[in-house]
């Protein structure tokens, strides 16, 4: 049974960087306390470290 993590964008993308505005973009993030469910791989959760100052994440059974 495969994870998933719920990712929430908690904080405001004003003052980010280019490249950072587009990490979260790519995670399908673009307003605050807007939630996605994504699968638990490498991919993720490297984007999620580079962004978590930002993001809420959790953890949840599929």
């Amino acid at each position: 049974m495969a994870k998933k993590l719920k990712i929430m964008l908690k904080r405001s993308l004003i003052g980010s960087t280019k490249n950072q505005i587009a990490t979260v973009h790519s995670l399908g993030l673009k307003k605050i306390n807007q939630v996605v469910e994504h699968n638990d791989t490498p991919d993720i959760r490297g984007k999620i470290n580079k962004m978590i100052h930002l993001l809420e994440v959790e953890e949840i059974d599929a």
